[in-house]
């Protein structure tokens, strides 16, 4: 069982390091880095800001091995994550994140189901805000964000399933989870697109 107090260790310079060693592409190095921006939010937002780096660092390594492997998604992420010094708690709540669909490693700590809800979620939310004029989220709401969740058509590569799965998990309503996410990419957001241009120089 997941316990509430984690005990990795590693830096947030080495995992960023560790990211961008099985990550080339942009997309995916921005991906991680919202993901990461997004779990740092909920941790203080819930109560476990003590937690901050541990969440953030499991957004930022989440698709660690996508990129280079994505047929064995969170299957080859643990070994990846071992020689980079990763504990087995943080790689567990890495690979929660694709229960039911790669791997059979159950969400549990209430931080492992915010990765789950959100993690298709923030993708859909991207691909809503480079269509907006602005090309971004600070001025979008709830309720355009809904029209495009509910258009099947829309960002089709985001799971509405896990997104709902992952809501349910939580015990929240649909609503809060996507409020709540857009919130997070509304704090996270400038500091994110800074980091990924400097990921690319």
């Amino acid at each position: 069982m997941a316990s509430d107090k984690h005990q990795s260790t590693v830096s947030r310079e080495a995992a960023l390091e560790l990211l961008k060693k099985y990550n080339k592409d942009p997309f995916h190095i921005h991906h991680a880095l919202t993901v990461e921006g997004v779990m740092r939010w909920y941790a203080k937002q819930l109560g476990f800001a003590y937690e901050e780096d541990f969440w953030g660092i499991v957004g930022l390594l989440h698709d660690i091995d996508f990129e280079m492997y994505p047929e064995e998604h969170c299957i080859k992420a643990p070994e990846l994550l071992r020689e980079g010094g990763v504990g087995e708690d943080m790689i567990h709540a890495i690979c929660s994140h694709t229960y039911g669909m790669h791997v059979d490693v159950k969400p549990e700590h209430i931080m492992e189901k915010v990765l789950f809800a959100t993690d298709e979620l923030t993708g859909l939310i991207g691909a809503a805000a480079l269509m907006r004029p602005s090309k971004s989220v600070q001025d979008m709401e709830l309720k355009s964000l809904k029209k495009k969740y509910k258009s099947k058509g829309f960002a089709a590569g985001c799971s509405r399933e896990v997104i709902e799965q992952g809501a349910e998990m939580l015990g929240w309503p649909l609503d809060d989870v996507l409020q709540k996410t857009l919130d997070a990419m509304r704090e996270c957001e400038e500091r994110v697109a800074e980091e990924s241009a400097a990921c690319r120089d």
